[in-house]
């Protein structure tokens, strides 16, 4: 199942609809990647609002994606974990390290304007 990517200014969001397959997952992350490079995107949001459960192959690769991402120059945003799937995935040890999240897309947009903002100030 192809995800959706959507460009927005120097951002690129994408909402998780579906469980995905590993595949899936591994594909998400390369078509990531891809565009994140060739739009020269400095921040990526992830919706995952519309899941039920995450497995650890999901948050394992959500880590590789911010990790990946970071090198490419873009930071990543996790937004709309569902309170049951948060509590569920601490109740199962998941590593999480190096994964930001955000309540919503108004915060995530947020927080990377914030980003943005002082990065250009430093250069000056």
């Amino acid at each position: 199942m192809e995800v959706p990517i959507l460009k927005q200014g120097p951002l690129l969001i994408t909402t998780i609809q579906n469980a995905l397959t590993d595949s899936d997952l591994l594909k998400l992350k390369d078509n990531l990647v891809e565009l994140a490079g060739r739009h020269r995107s400095r921040g990526v949001i992830i919706d995952v609002a519309a899941l039920e459960v995450m497995d650890s192959f999901m948050s394992m690769m959500l880590r590789n994606i911010t990790q990946v991402l970071k090198l490419r120059g873009a930071d990543t945003i996790v937004i709309g974990i569902q309170p049951d799937v948060a509590f569920a995935m601490v109740q199962l040890g998941l590593n999480l390290e190096g994964l930001e999240a955000a309540l919503d897309l108004e915060e995530a947009i947020a927080i990377l304007d914030g980003r943005f903002k002082e990065a250009r100030s430093n250069v000056r």
